[in-house]
């Protein structure tokens, strides 16, 4: 099970971004890498070309790249600051049947994720 999803709030602890806060757009398993919404910005210049309609399309632009796992931590929920993230078994019950599912938690408040 994985520390973090998409869609985690989570905050830079290295690197030229430090310290800023954004949701995680994707996980890139293979490479153990996030791209982060506002984090990491790199210029990008791409082909001029024409779409279907007609118009320009290229030139350059701002996007997000991938950035490190060991680069980032999850933020609690209850204080919004970066957390270490737990998982602990749990007993749920659905149409009668019992499972035993595991939980993603924030260690300092013990809210789930």
């Amino acid at each position: 099970m994985a520390n973090i999803k998409k869609g985690d709030l989570v905050q830079v602890i290295s690197g030229r971004d430090r310290g800023k806060q954004g949701r995680v757009l994707a996980v890139i398993k293979e490479k153990d890498r996030l791209i982060v919404e506002g984090v990491q910005r790199v210029t990008k210049h791409r082909k001029v070309g024409q779409s279907q309609r007609g118009g320009k399309t290229g030139g350059i632009e701002t996007i997000e790249a991938p950035i490190h796992v060991s680069n980032v931590m999850v933020v609690d929920p209850q204080t919004r600051k970066p957390t270490r993230v737990g998982h602990r078994e749990e007993t749920v019950e659905r149409d009668g049947r019992t499972r035993v599912v595991r939980v993603r938690y924030a260690k300092q408040s013990g809210k789930e994720l």
